[in-house]
């Protein structure tokens, strides 16, 4: 028998030592949800703080209310958690939001990042780990183009949006010159490139500016563009500047047409822009989850839900979501992101909003981008916009 200071001393080690192994059991076991199946987590990265954080939330709610009802069917052989990861849509915050969810070993793919200039900052760090990210928004072509070996886009990238934008003015309104404007973000340079080589290649003018987000003043762009004698206006951009923009194009007397992409694409703009938002046309490559008529549940469990209607790429990201967890229910409770990134990337998956699929590159292979306009306050669907070009 040892002497009882010998006990006494050994005592703290012995507690430590079971600790330990206690905890390494249930390491190796996995932690288990409620329901007492193990716990997988999908994450979800975008602006949800920032001056375009309304584009954000309605992603973010598109993928909690995809997990949420994946867990209510109760056919899952895990238990399904949802990480929120908020990189304010800034290049510069985006590395720490994916390295947050890199660091969870339980997150085995990521919806998002939600905006282009992000997805550049910290694709390598995704693909480094091998964890998915499967975006429901990013659209610069060049994102497919840097070598990140688990980005994957769920919609046409910005050639079908700026590639529209082009055709539209060159063939229905027949414009002869167009005065274009870019935010000097990943996504604005990006697809304003698209629709300046493609309004060239048809014979339209252009004049192009580049004008930094949060600028204190568009008075001179919008000067700029009246005097321009240009007789169409496209802004590649986000709501939070394209609103202040479109204000002082209001005060300069620019009252020609007008179209802004998909960052300009949320109820927000009007809100901001008030008055100087009426008539503006714009483009995305996403449905109008108010008007499709195959997603009127969608539409309804979300409003039930959240009590507001969907926004731009809700139901992209809720088809995002539904696309990974199928695909981790048929790989089990231990699957790896390896075999999650694999299973997706051969992914063939029918949506509410449309077949997902993707090419070696890791892109989504359609080219399909829709109009709207801003009319009495709301933001009405159009239509096709290759087809509203052509008619």
């Amino acid at each position: 028998m040892l002497p009882r200071r010998l006990l006494t001393a050994a005592a703290p080690l012995l507690v430590g030592a079971l600790a330990l192994t206690a905890s390494a059991c249930a390491k190796d076991e996995g932690e288990v949800g409620a329901d007492g199946k193990k716990i997988v987590k999908i994450a979800y990265q975008g602006p949800l703080s920032g001056d375009n954080a309304a584009l954000g939330v309605h992603m973010e709610n598109g993928v909690k209310l995809a997990v949420k009802q994946a867990n209510e069917r109760g056919d899952l052989p895990f238990s399904l958690t949802y990480v929120a990861a908020d990189d304010a849509g800034s290049a510069d915050q985006s590395p720490a939001a994916a390295q947050k969810v890199i660091d969870d070993e339980k997150v085995l793919a990521t919806i998002g990042p939600a905006f282009s200039s992000p997805t550049k900052a910290a694709g390598q760090l995704y693909s480094q780990a091998n964890l998915l990210a499967l975006t429901p928004s990013a659209s610069s072509p060049s994102l497919t183009t840097l070598g990140f070996s688990s980005f994957l886009r769920g919609i046409p990238n910005d050639n079908a949006q700026g590639g529209g934008m082009a055709s539209y003015y060159a063939k229905k309104l027949k414009a002869k010159k167009v005065f274009l404007v870019d935010d000097k973000t990943e996504y604005g340079i990006g697809l304003s490139a698209v629709a300046d080589a493609d309004l060239k290649a048809a014979g339209v003018e252009v004049v192009r500016q580049s004008v930094p987000q949060k600028t204190p003043d568009y008075t001179a762009v919008a000067t700029a563009a009246k005097n321009s004698g240009a007789d169409a206006l496209i802004y590649a951009g986000f709501y939070a500047d394209a609103a202040p923009f479109a204000k002082k194009l209001k005060e300069a007397g620019f009252d020609k047409p007008r179209i802004a992409s998909d960052g300009v694409n949320d109820r927000k703009f009007i809100e901001l822009a008030g008055a100087a938002s009426e008539g503006w046309l714009v483009t995305c490559p996403c449905v109008d989850a108010e008007v499709e008529a195959g997603i009127k549940k969608f539409t309804a469990d979300y409003q039930a839900e959240f009590k507001t209607a969907p926004g731009t790429y809700s139901a992209e990201s809720f088809d995002a979501t539904n696309l990974v967890i199928e695909q981790i229910k048929a790989l089990g409770p231990d699957a790896t992101r390896d075999q999650v990134l694999a299973k997706v990337k051969q992914a063939d998956y029918k949506g509410l909003t449309k077949r997902f699929r993707f090419d070696a590159k890791g892109e989504f292979p359609d080219r399909t981008a829709f109009l709207y306009e801003v009319t009495e306050g709301k933001i009405v669907y159009r239509g096709n916009i290759e087809t509203l070009a052509a008619s």
